[in-house]
């Protein structure tokens, strides 16, 4: 991890931030859409601890290493939990305490806020609307209705393909899963790994994120150092317009 955060902080005016775990806290949705789904299949229902495993991983994945469905029940299982998630446990999520008030200021730095996820992008965009926060973010890049279930490393890119060639290396994700520190560092792109998600202190520091941090104040403090120049370049543009 990078301990000198202030020499390259002027760096950061693309922010990614991944959705569940890192803006939202879903555990309670979607260990209701995770049990409606098991009820389904008749097997045992997850409790709110053990459910905690699935909560950042390809969900279809999950449902073949975790839950034991070969690939047809896995599809079906995906099925059955997206709709059940899109009616009811969407609305359950949760904004963190503080996240609201630090992309606020991130948007005022002059910052582009982008959300990375493998949600649905349908779902994610409808979970941000409801929680009041959609407005801060340039765009929403998640996985696509028929489209399969994509790498995170795939969904960073096509966040990427809109930000100007020339002004990617000043792109940076957040996340509380080592998919979005796999994903970053295979797209060249710097990354902030979240310890008040769903990700554990040893899987996040042995992908080597570039900073940790352990609560949501800890990340704006984070972030403010690291948009701080961005900040200021924007006063000296507008200064000299």
């Amino acid at each position: 991890m990078t301990e000198w955060a202030g020499v390259i902080d002027s760096l950061y005016k693309h922010i990614l931030f991944d959705l569940d775990g890192t803006l939202t806290d879903p555990a309670e949705g979607i260990l209701h859409s995770l049990n409606h789904t098991m009820r389904h299949f008749g097997k045992e229902e997850f409790t709110a601890e053990s459910c905690r495993v699935l909560i950042g991983p390809p969900i279809l994945e999950s449902f073949q290493l975790v839950c034991g469905f070969n690939s047809k029940e896995a599809a079906e299982a995906l099925r059955i939990y997206r709709q059940h998630h899109l009616q009811v446990g969407l609305f359950e999520n949760k904004v963190y305490p503080g996240i609201a008030g630090m992309l606020e200021k991130l948007r005022a730095r002059g910052c582009r806020l982008y959300v990375a996820t493998l949600k649905l992008a349908s779902m994610a965009d409808a979970v941000l609307q409801h929680l009041g926060l959609r407005s801060y973010f340039t765009a929403v890049v998640g996985a696509r209705e028929g489209g399969g279930i994509p790498a995170k490393t795939d969904i960073i890119a096509e966040v990427l393909a809109g930000i100007p060639a020339a002004e990617r290396v000043q792109a940076l994700m957040v996340g509380d899963r080592k998919y979005d520190i796999i994903g970053a560092r295979e797209n060249w792109i710097a990354s902030v790994a979240v310890l008040y998600g769903y990700g554990s202190e040893e899987e996040l520091l042995a992908e080597k994120p570039d900073h940790l941090v352990r609560t949501v104040a800890e990340l704006e403090a984070l972030l403010a150092g690291l948009s701080q120049g961005q900040e200021e370049r924007t006063g000296r543009m507008l200064k000299n317009v």
